[in-house]
């Protein structure tokens, strides 16, 4: 598992890459806001429950929850599981929401 920076994130969005991201967290808090990307929570993946992942096994996967600490959980799961390239975004949407709004 690596780390990526909310900096790092916002300017890959930006320029338009195509990116994999997966929210771990509840469906509530996905309503509520978040920045794209698949819902898997975090439970869903430690009952390795990631079939709509399966395909993204050798594929960046940046993974966000609200503060960092279950995304960095699911990284160490999913890796567990085969996945080779998890990024964990660091701070979560706590720290995004900081620096860019909703």
């Amino acid at each position: 598992m690596e780390n990526i920076t909310r900096e790092e994130l916002k300017q890959r969005l930006d320029n338009g890459e195509t990116l994999h991201i997966v929210d771990v967290r509840e469906p509530h808090e996905h309503e509520e806001f978040n920045i794209g990307g698949v819902l898997v929570p975090l439970g869903q993946i430690r009952a390795m429950q990631v079939d709509e992942l399966e395909d993204l096994k050798d594929k960046e996967l940046i993974v966000y929850c609200r503060s960092g600490n279950r995304s960095g959980q699911a990284c160490m799961l999913l890796e567990t599981m085969g996945f080779t390239q998890t990024k964990n975004l660091e701070g979560g949407m706590m720290a995004w929401q900081e620096k860019y709004g909703r």
